[in-house]
């Protein structure tokens, strides 16, 4: 399936950060646990080259922890040497509390020079990531209150937005930002599949076949134990993957009043049950 969403916000938004990045001494650059790869936008690559970057690894209550552990260092490692990681759960009160101290230590050389020319001023950091990883209400836990608009949705964050969060620390919210061509169709699906593409320009339908065949295939008990049917095998094609959906739908039920099945409720209720972790602690590799 071809999936592709860039608003004209998202134009707006790389080019603030082209703008703003002469002026940035970190990037915190927020990405989902449930699919970190997915969410490494190659336009940041390119806006952040040397920079000193934290890879904050978000929502890690959703994710299999088993799985994405051992994936951390080459994550960092795709960011260079002068860069570091953090997981967290933006969610919980404090959780972000120890991002105040791996950005100071990343730009230690320039607080110390200040320090030593008398100079007591702000480490600015810029807050990057695909729509809807978690960087708004990040921000909101780092300052302990809201500050920023935040969604469980893409594209809610439409502008920059500088904040406050500590006596050292000033950070710039960016809005969610994708590339102009996702052209990776695995990409592309994962990050349909956490919700970082707005659901209007989605085929539910068409997504939810793809969904079935991916996580049966890393996690082939997932459907199993949530729906009642049996594991589903590689290997499937579409019409197939299409009767595992009949057979979810019968057994809840979610049949039209002509006694149809609701192909459209069962591919929206699986979609969401993923993304609620109702399917398990799941990481999209």
């Amino acid at each position: 399936m071809v999936i592709n969403w860039f608003p004209g916000h998202m134009t707006k938004a790389l080019r603030t950060m082209q703008k703003e990045i002469k002026n940035i001494d970190c990037v915190v650059y927020v990405v989902d646990a449930r699919a970190p790869f997915a969410c490494l936008n190659p336009e940041f690559d390119k806006l952040i080259a040397g920079k000193a970057t934290l890879v904050a690894v978000n929502k890690i209550d959703l994710c299999d922890k088993q799985k994405l552990l051992p994936v951390l260092p080459k994550l960092k490692n795709h960011f260079g040497e002068n860069a570091d990681i953090i997981t967290l759960d933006s969610t919980t009160s404090g959780s972000g509390k120890k991002i105040f101290e791996k950005i100071e230590n990343l730009c230690k050389d320039k607080i110390q020079k200040n320090r030593l020319k008398g100079i007591n001023t702000f480490i600015r950091a810029m807050v990057i990531g695909v729509p809807n990883c978690g960087k708004s209400t990040l921000i909101n836990n780092l300052c302990g209150k809201a500050k920023t608009i935040t969604g469980d949705k893409a594209g809610v964050t439409r502008g920059k937005q500088w904040v406050t969060v500590s006596k050292n620390v000033q950070i710039m919210d960016t809005p969610g930002t994708l590339y102009p061509n996702l052209g990776n169709e695995k990409t592309a699906k994962y990050l349909a599949y956490i919700g970082s593409i707005k659901n209007e320009v989605l085929d539910f339908s068409e997504l939810a076949l793809e969904f079935v065949r991916d996580i049966s295939s890393q996690y082939p008990e997932a459907l199993p134990n949530r729906y009642g049917i049996e594991e589903v095998p590689e290997g499937l094609d579409n019409f197939e993957i299409a009767g595992v959906l009949e057979q979810i739908a019968e057994n809840r039920h979610f049949v039209t009043k002509g006694g149809e099945v609701d192909y459209e409720r069962v591919a929206l209720t699986v979609l969401d049950d993923f993304k609620k972790a109702r399917l398990g602690k799941i990481t999209l590799l």
